[in-house]
Order: C-alpha cells, then sequence, then structure tokens
C-alpha cells in the first residue's frame, strides 16, 4: 500500500497545484476578495482583497483522486463514498457561507442554525448507513480495553464529532499556511493509523487529503495567494472526523488535532471569561491570534503551531499503533 499512498498523494497534490493558476485569477475577476475584519490584527489589513474559497481547489485535488485513482487499488467502497459524502457536503455548506458573504454581501453568511441543520442532515444520512451494516457504535478508550457502547445513541455522537470538528478546523483557519499545514500533519497521522488497523481505503482517501493540502500550500503559505475559506476548513473538519468514526478512533481525534482543540478552547476560555469576569484572558482568540499581539511574527506562529501539529500527529499514531 505504500506504491498507492505514494500515487494517490502525488495525484491529488498536481491536481490542486495545477488548478491554481485558472482558479486565482477567475476569483480575482470575480471580486470573491476575503473581507478583513477591521477588528481584527493591524498587519491583516493588507490582505484585504485575496481571493478565497480557494478550498474548491482542495476539494477537487481529493475529488476526482477519490473517485479515479483510489479504486484502482481499493475500489469503490461504502467508507470511500461516505468520506466523499461528508466532505463535499460540508464543502458545500462552506461555499454557501462564503457564497453569502462575498457576492451578497452578508457578513455572517449562512446563519448558525442553517449551517446546523445541514450539518445534521448529512451527519443523519452518515449515521444511516453506518447504523444499517454491521458498523461497531462502541467507542474505546486508546491504550485501555474500557469501551462504552453508544447504540443509536451514537448518531448523537456523529453529530457532536462533525459540527465540533468543523467548527474547531474553521477557528483554526486564521493564518496564512496555519490551516494547510497543520491539517497535512492531522490527515497524515490518520492515514499511517487507518493503515496499521488495516482501513486500507479510509487511509488512502487521508493521503489524498494530504495531496491536496501540499497543492494548496503552495499558494496559500506566507505571504497567501489565496485563501481556502469556509469551502475548505468546513469541508477538512468534516473530513477527519468522519475519517476518526470510520477508523473506530473517536478519542484519537482529540490528541491528533490538538491544536484544533487548543483554537476551540482559546475562544471558549475566551467569552467565558469575559462574561463572567468582564476581563478576556487573551490579547485576541483564537488563540493564534494572541501571539501575534505579543509580537511574534505570522511565520513564528504558524511554524510553532506546526511544531505542536506534527507532535499531536505523532503522539496519536503512537496512541493507536503502539499501546
Amino acid at each position: 500500500m505504500g506504491f498507492a499512498a505514494l500515487i494517490v498523494t502525488i495525484v491529488s497534490f498536481i491536481i490542486c497545484a495545477v488548478s491554481a493558476p485558472v482558479l486565482i485569477p477567475a476569483l480575482k475577476r470575480l471580486k470573491f476578495g476575503q473581507s478583513i475584519r477591521e477588528t481584527g490584527p493591524e498587519s491583516h489589513q493588507k490582505k484585504d482583497g485575496t481571493p478565497t474559497m480557494g478550498g474548491a481547489m482542495i476539494i477537487a485535488g481529493l475529488l476526482i483522486t477519490a473517485l479515479i485513482v483510489l479504486p484502482i487499488f481499493v475500489g469503490y467502497t461504502t467508507e470511500i463514498w461516505l468520506l466523499l459524502l461528508v466532505t463535499v457536503g460540508f464543502g458545500i455548506l462552506g461555499f454557501l457561507d462564503d457564497f453569502i458573504k462575498i457576492v451578497m454581501k452578508r457578513n455572517l453568511g449562512l446563519t448558525s442554525i442553517q449551517k446546523l441543520i445541514g450539518q445534521i442532515v448529512i451527519a443523519f444520512i452518515f449515521f444511516i448507513v453506518l447504523y444499517n451494516g454491521t458498523f461497531d457504535t462502541s467507542v474505546a478508550v486508546p491504550g485501555t480495553e474500557w469501551s462504552l457502547e453508544f447504540g443509536w445513541a451514537y448518531f448523537f455522537l456523529i453529530i457532536v464529532m462533525l459540527v465540533g470538528a468543523s467548527n474547531a478546523v474553521n477557528l483554526t483557519d486564521g493564518l496564512d499556511g496555519l490551516l494547510a499545514g497543520t491539517g497535512t500533519m492531522a490527515f497524515a497521522a490518520y492515514a499511517l493509523v487507518a493503515f496499521s488497523l488495516g482501513y486500507m481505503d479510509v487511509g488512502l482517501f487521508a493521503f489524498a487529503v494530504v495531496g491536496s493540502l501540499l497543492g494548496f500550500l503552495i499558494f496559500n503559505k506566507y505571504p497567501a495567494k489565496i485563501f481556502m475559506g469556509d469551502t475548505g476548513s468546513l469541508a477538512l473538519g468534516g473530513a477527519i472526523a468522519a475519517v476518526a468514526i470510520l477508523t473506530k478512533t473517536e478519542l484519537t481525534l482529540i490528541v491528533i488535532g490538538l491544536v484544533f482543540v487548543l483554537e476551540t478552547l482559546s475562544v471558549i476560555i475566551q467569552v467565558i471569561s469575559y462574561k463572567l469576569r468582564g476581563k478576556k484572558v487573551f490579547k485576541m482568540s483564537p488563540v493564534h491570534h494572541h501571539f501575534e499581539l505579543s509580537g511574534w511574527s505570522e511565520w513564528q506562529v504558524v511554524t510553532a503551531f506546526w511544531v505542536v501539529g506534527a507532535a499531536a500527529g505523532l503522539s496519536g499514531v503512537a496512541l493507536e499503533v503502539f499501546l
């Protein structure tokens, strides 16, 4: 499967990378540029107008690879279709959100309720396909013999994981190359976990995501020529949660996705502290902005988070493979 993983990664990388010279100028002509909040770090104002919706590049590379290349090695499996359902479904929600913000000039995009309803519908279809099969609805504690059987209540866990992961990943997408880099490491770690546990189709899918993210990173690294927008971040969040569910490593997602967890916690802590104490814990949340306002350069923050993401990914692999 090493050869298959290499081919899948290279193909998705090439598809994503070669789409950029076409997509970026097109987005500029259509004036699909990111609007930077005035409340954000002052250094970000120069990014105003940078093309967004670049997540379409990531999804295109992944989708074409999954439909054409993956079947050569593993066929068209139910797991691949489910992963595409979540990834493309959440990507469409993100696209609608981006489209409404940019084209229709509604700063908030889709309402929280609209987005949640869409996510629940996708989660319901995902669950129905799993529950009607032979899928194990228990959740194991990594490194132990403990597990908890959820039965039909596993549906609610799926909702929490898909919605929670997509929002957490979305919060992380705030600096040039931050999500593309940490996402690459998280999916690479999950690809190795999937292979070690015998989920070859899921592992190859994860490598396809890695290839697309690396292709996107060429144009998203500092200074970014394009942003992925909610189109990419929601799709990636849903995808990594789906990978965790299908490989039965639900709790390991907390370890491998540590950067996403910390970003989310920083926002929660900030909101609770301000409401209860009238004081902020961080200079700005999510926490990557706190480091920026503390004097770190954008590249220093991104590099530090990449290191944390790599360490978290390796820890997750060790937890599943060696314990």
